[in-house]
């Protein structure tokens, strides 16, 4: 009995042995699965993700060269104009050459809550003309101001105006110089682009804040862009840049880029060059906000050649 009764013990040790060596193997298996199948996964997702950022940076992106090229070609230029500072001592005012006696009228797209630039021109003698259909009036009320509640746009209607009809509407002599300063938050691409030559070219002196200049690294904006200051320049020229400090820099690739900034151009035939301006910023500039200070980058202006 006592026999039989081990041997039943050891038979039943055994058998339960066995099955924990079983069990224990089956889980060892299943472990190194597990693991294995996991580093094919990770395999898969760093490959597929670094194939990815390739295609990404190659097909998705802009190429660097072509966005350096645009900047190449908006280095601010030096000429015989000094520029001095119009409006107030932060945002709403710009830099600009001076060169404005003569001009008949100045167009100001986008009303802000402050009229210091339009109350200078005006003083000047210049007719001014705004237009935003995203306020009932100017922030300052001014006489001299003649203001439309509209956008400017590719056509006119109950909403829009283009920039064509609201000009000839308003000006009769059609060999008059104008002035365009431009603030219309990312709508300024086309309506540059839908302007007729014949009309920018009447502008003596054009200020735009360009917004969204991040976006370049994208191919279809930054081709926009691109249309956008080659027809600004077959008769102008780019004399000063200033970033608004509503933003920080977007750098990225090697290329640090103001998210907006204020470009000021003027007509070819109005000054002779001297040369790029190399020093940035002027000492007339000013922070538009009570954000951290920023700096036109390098790869702006011509101090990095």
């Amino acid at each position: 009995m006592i026999t039989v009764d081990f041997g039943g013990l050891d038979i039943y040790s055994s058998f339960t042995r066995a099955q924990a060596d079983a069990r224990s193997n089956h889980w060892k298996n299943m472990l190194v699965i597990r693991m294995y199948a996991i580093n094919v996964v990770l395999w898969v997702y760093y490959t597929f993700r670094k194939i990815g950022s390739v295609l990404f940076r190659k097909y998705l992106l802009s190429d660097k060269g072509a966005i350096s090229s645009l900047l190449e070609s908006l280095y601010p230029l030096a000429t015989d104009k000094n520029l001095i500072r119009m409006g107030p001592a932060g945002d709403g005012g710009y830099l600009v050459p001076d060169d404005l006696e003569n001009i008949e009228a100045c167009f100001s797209p986008g009303v802000g809550q402050l009229s210091g630039f339009e109350k200078q021109c005006a003083e000047l003698g210049m007719k001014i003309y705004m237009a935003d259909k995203s306020v009932d009036h100017p922030g300052e009320t001014d006489n001299r101001f003649f203001f439309i509640k509209k956008f400017i746009g590719p056509e006119s209607n109950e909403d829009f105006i283009t920039m064509d009809d609201w000009v000839s509407s308003n000006i009769q002599d059609p060999g008059s110089d104008l002035l365009l300063q431009m603030d219309i938050e990312a709508h300024e691409y086309d309506s540059i682009i839908g302007m007729p030559d014949e009309l920018l070219g009447r502008f003596r002196i054009i200020i735009i804040e360009f917004h969204r200049l991040y976006h370049l690294w994208d191919p279809v904006f930054l081709e926009r862009a691109v249309a956008t200051f080659e027809k600004l320049r077959r008769r102008h020229s780019c004399v000063h840049i200033h970033p608004n400090n509503c933003c920080s820099i977007f750098s990225y690739g090697g290329l640090d880029i103001p998210r907006a900034a204020e470009f000021t151009f003027l007509r070819n035939d109005r000054f002779t060059n001297s040369g790029f301006v190399t020093e940035f910023p002027n000492s007339l500039d000013e922070d538009n906000m009570n954000h951290p200070h920023i700096v036109l980058p390098e790869c702006w202006h011509a101090s990095n050649t």
